[in-house]
């Protein structure tokens, strides 16, 4: 597997990272485990979780995986979002909850460290010295050891970094950010400044939250099941729009042509930009993770880069004005 160095810093970590945001609920353990077990067997040794996924149970069930070979692993854990306590301070990037978040998280995965904490979410309604001082503590008692972002803007980034020098600790390493074929707008700013300031970038959700499998067809009702069958809140108000249907068949036609599905073109696609070291793969089953993985047998070139271009112009969404509501 084609390993890649995580940003500035001396991480390597594998082309795909395996996401367990639905280990807990929708993945049971003994499901979740078959996944771990074929990452580990494939080579994989990049692992993402967060406190909040399945209300904790993700980082248990991820804890209980890598035990016997956790030094293996580049494990990744994320803070900031509410989990089980409901009180007015547990969310958000103010000290008390991020102190407590990263305690938390250790205690679940029953670690001394995770070697990535990301702040999952920027919160505009704390300064960022006080989240900065938050990460030097967590930093400076070996609880993690490399920090970085995710859902943050290209200015918030470059407040960070200024803020982090002025701290004396290490700059971010890693930026998460919502990337894929069907929302180019990261492009603009956010994939500008990591590259400036040397962070990784591992998108997330390259199949657009399911659209780009191709699964949805456009005027017609999503198959049961799925995320959109469900009325799962983040596509509904996200990449289900008749637009993104549209293109997504488009794509569809164009990766069976040569071979391969659309979901290999859509992983392919984000892993063909220079700026991107890794991209999150987040399986509900063993299947769609070995799908995941059966997109780094195919290639890239200049005539897929170039039907993506067509149809969604770079640095915007599949629909022009489109503006997501959970990220202002």
């Amino acid at each position: 597997m084609d390993m890649r160095k995580l940003g500035r810093s001396g991480l390597t970590v594998s082309p795909i990272c395996l996401g367990t945001m639905m280990f807990g609920e929708q993945t049971d353990e003994k499901e979740a485990r078959r996944i771990v077990d074929h990452a580990r067997e494939a080579g994989v040794n990049f692992i993402d979780t967060a406190d909040q996924y399945g209300r904790g149970k993700s980082e248990q069930i991820i804890g209980r995986a890598i035990a016997k070979d956790r030094d293996t692993w580049v494990l990744a854990t994320k803070a900031g979002n509410p989990v089980n306590d409901t009180h007015a301070n547990a969310q958000g990037l103010g000290r008390k909850w991020l102190l407590k978040a990263i305690d938390d998280s250790l205690a679940r995965l029953q670690l001394d460290y995770v070697d990535i904490w990301y702040l999952h979410l920027d919160d505009y309604s704390t300064p960022l010295e006080e989240a900065v001082s938050a990460v030097a503590d967590v930093l400076g008692q070996g609880k993690a050891l490399y920090w970085g972002v995710s859902n943050f803007r290209g200015w918030r980034i470059a407040e960070l970094v200024r803020l982090a020098g002025e701290a004396g600790i290490d700059r971010p390493i890693v930026c998460q950010p919502y990337y894929n074929a069907m929302n180019r707008m990261p492009e603009v700013e956010i994939l500008p400044a990591c590259e400036y300031y040397g962070l990784g970038v591992v998108p997330y959700s390259p199949l657009a939250r399911g659209v780009l499998t191709g699964k949805y067809l456009p005027g017609k009702a999503p198959p049961k099941g799925s995320r959109a069958g469900r009325k799962d809140q983040r596509i509904m108000e996200s990449e289900f729009r008749e637009e993104s249907l549209v293109i997504a068949q488009k794509i569809k036609t164009h990766a069976e042509a040569k071979g391969m599905t659309a979901a290999d073109f859509a992983v392919n696609w984000v892993l063909a930009n220079p700026i991107i070291t890794s991209v999150l793969a987040g399986p509900r089953t063993l299947e769609q993770w070995k799908a995941y993985l059966g997109a780094l047998d195919h290639g890239f070139d200049e005539a897929d880069e170039a039907l993506l271009d067509s149809l969604v112009a770079p640095g915007h969404p599949s629909t022009p004005g489109y503006s997501d509501p959970r990220y202002p």
